[in-house]
């Protein structure tokens, strides 16, 4: 859902499956027709309830939360953070429950720039890159 400056929100509501967003991404600006993609039966839902995020259990929603309200380049560091840590990860180099301390790490450390360039987003992208093998050289020591 997305709720806009003026208060109303947008809701994109679908079956659950990755499939759907996967091919989103792949046809957009399209949206293409799949059959074999599984539909919603809105005769078998009675209502819709929603619950606070446990932000303990999911930390990196917090981190995101955050980065999107503190805005400029923080965005783009939590992003080269997180793609970087979730490739140690899958490398077994980090635990899974290293991935949100690292980004959370790397983004305390950010200097915020809070209207940046293209060129600065893409530095912070790169600094934000080092900085993961940076800390993880550093714990390992």
């Amino acid at each position: 859902m997305v709720e806009f400056i003026d208060g109303s929100i947008k809701a994109q509501l679908s079956y659950p499956d990755m499939r759907i967003p996967i091919q989103y991404a792949l046809s957009y600006p399209d949206r293409l027709p799949n059959p074999r993609l599984p539909r919603i039966d809105w005769s078998l839902i009675n209502n819709l309830n929603f619950e606070s995020p446990d932000f303990e259990l999911f930390p990196c929603l917090r981190l995101a939360i955050e980065a999107g309200r503190k805005g400029g380049t923080c965005p783009a560091v939590l992003c080269a953070a997180d793609e970087e840590a979730v490739a140690l990860f899958l490398a077994q180099r980090i635990r899974f429950v290293d991935i949100a301390a690292l980004i959370e790490r790397t983004l305390e450390q950010h200097q915020v720039i809070a209207s940046p360039t293209l060129e600065e987003i893409m530095a912070a992208d790169a600094w934000a890159r080092e900085k993961i093998y940076q800390l993880v050289s550093r714990d390992k020591c």
